[in-house]
C-alpha cells in the first residue's frame, strides 16, 4: 500500500465511523453539511480518534482530497489513483466498499500542489450521488452504483486546480466554475443531467469555493459564491445576478457561513494583500509606453516593470489565458489583485445590485487562513489561521474574544472546523 492510500485509509476509517457510531439516521449530504455550515446534531463524540481509538470499522479507499458525504445508509466518496477517477460507495454501519465506479478521464487540466483530480466533494440527495472531475465534468450514479446520466465539461483554465464542489437545491444542481477565462455557473436537472440554465461570468476568475443558499425574506432561493473580488448572489430559478457586494480577497477558497440575514467570509490571496502593504501598479497604457520593447502591445515576462512579472511564479498568475503575454484585461486583473485586501467580513444579505456600501458590517483584517472555513457555533464565531491559531469572535461586532494555538501545529491548515 502507498503512503497516499495509506492516510487515505486512516482519515476515512477515523471520520467516517464516527458519524455511523454516534448518529446512524443523520445525513451529511454535501460538502460541509447542510448548507455549508459544517454543524451536525451528532453528540458523544470522543476528543480523541485515530488507528487504534474510537474506531468501529475501517476501510482502504483510493486517495482523494473530497470529504466523504452521507445519506441514512451510505457513505460516498470520490478518489483517484494515477490516471484512474472513481466514485465509491461504502455501507455505513460496517465501512464495507459496496461499490467503486471509474469515470473516463477525458483530459487532464491544470493541477498544483497540494491539489488533487478528486478535489470537489460529491453531493447526494439520498438515493443517488452526483460527482464532478475537472478531468471529466458531472456524472450521477445511484444508491447501486448504476450510471444514470452523463455530462462531460472542460478542459478548464484555473490556475491550481478545481476545487469548488457541486450543490443541490430542490430539483437542481449546481455547479459553480470560476476559472481564468469563461467562467459560468450552471444549473442541471438532477434527474435528466439537462441543461436548465448557464450564466456565463466574465467578471470572475479562479475560485474555489462552494456554493451556499440563501432564503430571503421575498423573492427566490438564492445562490450565493464567493468570488474574485467579491460576493455575488443569483436567482435559483433563472441564474439572474440580484446583488453583489465587492471588497473580497482576490481569490477566494473558504466557504460562506450564513446566520439569518449575516453572512462571514474569510479570503486570502498574497502577503501584498494585507492592508498597508498593497503595491499600486501604474496604468497599462503608461507600462507598454517604457517596457514594451517589441511595440506588439503586451508586456512579456523579459519586459516586467517589476519583480512580481519578472518572476516566472507570479507571471504565471497574471498570464490568465497563458499565452506568455500580458494584454491589457490580464493587466487590470494584476492591478485589481494587487489592490484587493484580505480579510474576514460580515455581510448583511440582500438587495439589488451593488450593494457593497451599505453591506459590510465589519471587517477583521489580520491575517486569515487561505483554505479552511469560518464556524459559527452556539454564538460564537471561530476561525483556524493557517499556521494552526484558534480564533473565537463576537459574530456581531467581530470583536475577537479569545485565541490560542492549537496543540501540535507544526505545519499549514485545510481542514475546517466542525460543530
Amino acid at each position: 500500500m502507498s503512503i497516499h492510500k495509506f492516510w487515505s485509509y486512516v482519515i476515512a476509517a477515523a471520520i467516517l465511523s464516527l458519524n455511523v457510531v454516534a448518529s446512524p439516521g443523520e445525513d451529511w449530504s454535501q460538502f460541509r453539511g447542510p448548507n455549508g455550515t459544517g454543524i451536525s446534531s451528532t453528540t458523544g463524540l470522543p476528543a480523541e480518534f485515530g488507528p487504534g481509538r474510537n474506531m468501529f470499522w475501517k476501510t482502504s479507499i483510493p486517495g482523494g482530497h473530497s470529504s466523504p458525504v452521507l445519506s441514512s445508509s451510505q457513505i460516498f466518496l470520490t478518489g483517484s489513483d494515477g490516471n484512474k477517477l472513481f466514485v465509491i460507495a461504502l455501507d455505513r454501519k460496517t465501512g464495507k466498499m459496496l461499490w467503486q465506479r471509474e469515470v473516463p478521464r477525458s483530459h487532464s487540466g491544470r493541477l498544483l500542489k497540494p491539489n488533487n483530480p478528486s478535489s470537489p466533494s460529491p453531493v447526494t440527495d439520498g438515493e443517488n450521488v452526483y460527482a464532478f472531475f475537472q478531468d471529466f465534468g458531472l456524472i450521477s450514479f445511484d444508491k447501486h452504483g448504476k450510471e444514470r446520466w452523463k455530462m462531460p465539461l472542460g478542459p478548464f483554465n484555473i490556475f491550481f486546480g478545481f476545487g469548488s464542489s457541486p450543490i443541490l437545491i430542490e430539483n437542481k444542481l449546481v455547479l459553480a466554475c470560476d476559472q481564468d477565462s469563461t467562467s459560468f455557473l450552471l444549473a442541471v436537472d438532477k434527474d435528466s443531467g439537462k441543461v436548465k440554465w448557464r450564466v456565463d461570468r466574465p467578471g470572475v476568475i479562479s475560485g474555489y469555493s462552494t456554493p451556499i443558499l440563501y432564503k430571503a425574506a421575498s423573492g427566490p432561493t438564492q445562490i450565493v459564491i464567493p468570488e474574485s473580488f467579491q460576493l455575488s448572489a443569483y436567482s435559483c430559478e433563472t441564474g439572474e445576478r440580484i446583488w453583489w457586494v465587492r471588497g473580497l480577497a482576490c481569490e477566494m477558497k473558504s466557504i460562506a457561513v450564513l446566520n439569518g440575514d449575516t453572512l462571514y467570509i474569510n479570503g486570502w490571496g498574497m502577503p501584498e494583500n494585507q492592508p498597508g502593504k498593497q503595491v499600486k501598479i501604474p496604468p497599462f497604457e503608461e507600462i507598454l509606453a517604457k517596457f514594451d520593447t517589441n511595440k506588439d502591445g503586451t508586456i512579456t515576462q523579459d519586459e516586467g516593470p517589476d519583480e512580481r512579472i519578472k518572476s516566472k511564479d507570479y507571471f504565471a498568475v497574471f498570464d490568465l489565458n497563458r499565452d506568455g503575454k500580458l494584454d491589457g484585461k490580464e493587466w487590470a486583473t494584476y492591478r485589481a489583485m494587487m489592490a484587493s485586501e484580505n480579510g474576514l467580513l460580515s455581510i448583511k444579505m440582500g438587495g439589488r445590485g451593488d450593494m457593497t456600501d451599505t453591506a459590510i458590517r465589519w471587517k477583521y483584517q489580520k491575517p486569515v487562513p487561505q483554505v479552511p472555513s469560518t464556524l459559527l457555533y452556539k454564538g460564537v464565531l471561530y476561525m483556524v489561521n493557517d499556521g494552526g491559531l484558534l480564533i473565537s469572535f463576537d459574530p456581531a461586532s467581530g470583536a475577537v474574544l479569545k485565541q490560542g494555538r492549537l496543540q501540535g501545529a507544526i505545519d499549514k491548515y485545510f481542514a475546517s472546523p466542525n460543530g
